[in-house]
């Protein structure tokens, strides 16, 4: 940027301010003039082939850049702010809030030059359309909107999970103290006490909201509500299909009857059900090829050669799906279930997904892993996977056949029933600790078993 003071008196006040201070958060603003090949650090010249205004030079950025690379030890994701580039969204911010750094360029005057912007640049964002006189403004829109999904920022957890455009509804009517003002009184059922209640008024609030102010966002809505309505006659075997929908998580790509073809676009995976081949060999096309790089989810083996042909996957693994769909909580015995933090990713990378901390991380920094202490100490976990299935269950050696596993699962059993989620896990095929794991608790397995295809 050109004017970092402007970043930091907006970045280092309110919420994110406070996020800054405690850690969560780090700011680095960048001088463009810090970087001028030019003794009076002018960092701009006139366009090639005549027009009005200046052109930011590609030096500057480049060197900037570079110096960025040096101090952070790899390439970083680099965001230019431009009304060319793709209109922002809470999808984008959601996908841009895993990332660990971020590094934002801010153009002035009448652009950046085109050479730097292909050698460095990941992404071009919009806020909209119109023009501003500057990047920073927008970077800052975007800055807000990412840091406000890291885990700790808000002080509630659940606050950014159930905002406006979460899975394509927005968000219900506000009310706090007094419970009356100019004549208006809060409504009945947000005095109650009742959440079972309190949580369907809000979503109908929300569908009604939707509907008149966004109807193309109900439209959308509308469509997965009958998805998701086809496939509850089999809940126990499309449990995966209806939650990933429910949560905002994926994308239909074809649905006629039970014949329906989900995309993850945040982790590139795919679900599929065909009941016939006529229906697969026309969603078959309609698989993105990000997929063939992850994973695909079928619901009967009928088709497992097919598919995996044109993914040129190699691997398959046979799962049962357990939903826990019971109306009361489940009793939890150890009380110190926290969520973790990237302090604890080693601890979890050594005992879970053979070492790997970046999908770690990941799941960590999404406040989607939780952590149970004995006098303390750290002995075991269970989190959300990116599909939104329940996993990544450990407890050590010394700590088992205590009740453990059962109190890591029904804590999160119960976090999730409180968000409107039917909690579900896949369970691998001949694991039958985690089978009797599932019966013990009450949740629901189903048959026939779902396949995972991979390379």
């Amino acid at each position: 940027t050109l004017f970092p003071e402007m970043i930091r008196d907006g970045f280092e006040t309110s919420i994110t301010g406070r996020a800054v201070e405690k850690g969560l958060l780090s700011l680095e603003t960048v001088n463009i003039r810090d970087f001028s090949v030019n003794k009076h650090n002018r960092v701009d010249d006139y366009p090639y082939g005549g027009g009005a205004g200046m052109v930011m030079q590609a030096e500057p950025i480049y060197r900037a850049y570079e110096a960025l690379v040096e101090k952070i030890g790899k390439k970083p994701r680099v965001i230019y702010m431009t009304p060319q580039g793709q209109t922002f969204n809470q999808r984008i911010a959601e996908d841009l809030a895993k990332e660990e750094d971020l590094v934002f360029l801010c153009g002035h005057y009448e652009g950046i030059d085109e050479r730097v912007l292909e050698e460095v640049v990941t992404d071009y964002i919009s806020i909209g359309d119109y023009v501003l006189t500057g990047g920073e403004l927008a970077a800052m829109v975007v800055v807000d909107a990412v840091a406000r999904l890291v885990p700790g920022v808000l002080n509630n957890d659940e606050s950014a999970e159930t905002e406006s455009f979460h899975n394509d509804l927005l968000e219900y009517p506000q009310y706090s103290r007094p419970e009356e003002w100019h004549g208006k009184k809060v409504p009945e059922v947000l005095l109650s006490g009742n959440h079972k209640k309190i949580n369907a008024w809000r979503l109908e609030q929300s569908e009604r909201r939707t509907e008149e102010r966004r109807p193309d966002l109900y439209a959308k809505y509308q469509e997965k509500q009958k998805v998701i309505k086809k496939l509850s006659a089999k809940k126990r075997i499309f449990i995966h299909m209806m939650e990933t929908l429910s949560r905002g998580l994926g994308e239909i790509l074809y649905a006629e009857g039970k014949n329906v073809l989900i995309y993850l676009p945040e982790i590139g995976n795919a679900m599929l059900n065909a009941e016939d081949e006529e229906h697969l060999e026309k969603m078959l096309p309609l698989i993105p090829k990000a997929v063939s790089g992850h994973s695909i989810v079928t619901v009967t083996d009928r088709w497992n050669e097919r598919v995996s042909e044109i993914l040129g996957y190699h691997g398959s693994m046979l799962c049962s799906q357990a939903c826990y769909t019971r109306g009361e909580p489940l009793p939890v015995r150890h009380k110190d279930i926290r969520q973790l933090t990237v302090e604890e990713v080693p601890y979890v990378a050594e005992h879970y997904h053979l070492g790997d901390e970046i999908y770690v991380r990941e799941r960590i920094t999404a406040g989607d892993v939780f952590g149970i202490y004995i006098e303390g100490k750290l002995c075991g976990f269970i989190g959300c996977h990116n599909d939104g299935s329940m996993g990544m269950l450990y407890v050590e050696d010394a700590y088992r056949r205590q009740g453990l596993a059962a109190s890591l699962e029904g804590y999160l059993i119960n976090k999730q029933r409180e968000q409107g989620m039917i909690p579900y896990a896949h369970i691998v095929n001949g694991n039958e600790a985690s089978v009797q794991l599932q019966e013990r608790l009450g949740l629901n397995l189903s048959d026939p078993a779902i396949w995972w295809l991979y390379n």
